[in-house]
């Protein structure tokens, strides 16, 4: 696996994508949603709904994994423009960081500015229980890989700050939203792993020892790239599982999406909430 993706995953790579996606649509987003395994749901309830095939779309590789759909779909959710990626591209499979993060660039090249991130994580935190939604706060970059390497990308700041990633206005107004909707939002650290396999019993003691609340293997490349660009961010983690040996059962995809699709209808509401205040 290549570091850093280069021009191929660039800026003018972003526009030459984005042209395309607008000749699909007129919207002009101002929020990018990225929707993780098993929340591809939300996608459902965005009214007016375009959907644009990855594969119409230059630089996008096709979503291989279960639970992604591999389609972006532009219209208003809560009565805001917005574009969602139905699937994401991981490192596991094969792509560098740049291409990981390639798909910010674009939402960000048809107006978006701010981005909403959701996946699929395992709780490090024994209280954090299958099915609790958890604001990410913070998150750590455990695949030692970063989508920024190469030569400075027109419109990127060389040297992000990434002293907070998720925003926290962003971050206030997501616990407003769920208070108004009777419901409690967890808040942690997420490690992002590489993958695909998942974690042992000792990895998992060790991560929670550095001080993981959630693990899982996506969204680190998408926010730096996202902060690179001045984008704010929120992100958004479904608790699908305990982490290895925090569960007698092996931990197995099928069980990930299982849990998605029992919160899928709770987390739907929630992020329309957050958009209609945006």
């Amino acid at each position: 696996m290549k570091e850093g993706g280069g021009k191929e995953f660039g800026a003018a790579a972003a526009r030459s994508a984005a042209d395309a996606v607008r000749a699909r649509t007129d919207v002009t987003p101002r929020v990018g949603i990225i929707l993780g395994s098993g929340l591809g749901g939300i996608a459902s309830v965005i009214d007016r709904a375009t959907r644009v095939p990855y594969r119409d779309v230059p630089g996008f590789p096709s979503a291989t994994v279960v639970g992604h759909a591999g389609e972006l779909i532009a219209g208003t959710l809560g009565g805001a423009p917005v574009i969602a990626m139905s699937g994401r591209f991981h490192m596991y499979e094969g792509h560098d960081a740049a291409l990981a993060g390639f798909p910010v660039r674009v939402l960000h090249a048809l107006g978006a500015t701010t981005l909403i991130v959701s996946n699929a994580a395992g709780g490090a935190r024994p209280t954090l229980e299958p099915g609790t939604v958890m604001l990410l706060k913070d998150h750590v970059n455990f695949t030692f890989r970063n989508p920024l390497i190469g030569a400075l990308e027109e419109g990127d700041v060389r040297f992000p700050d990434m002293s907070d990633p998720y925003d926290a206005e962003l971050r206030a107004l997501a616990h407003r939203v769920a208070k108004e909707q009777g419901t409690t939002l967890a808040e942690g650290v997420y490690f992002g792993l590489l993958g695909p396999s998942y974690e042992t019993r000792a990895e998992v003691q060790m991560l929670a020892r550095l001080g993981a609340d959630a693990v899982g293997m996506s969204t680190v490349p998408e926010v730096i790239v996202a902060r690179a660009l001045g984008m704010r961010v929120l992100g958004l983690s479904c608790i699908t599982n305990l982490a290895c040996g925090l569960a007698a059962a092996p931990i197995t995809h099928v069980e990930v999406l299982e849990t998605t699709a029992r919160v899928a209808a709770r987390l739907q509401h929630l992020v329309r909430g957050i958009v209609s205040k945006l």
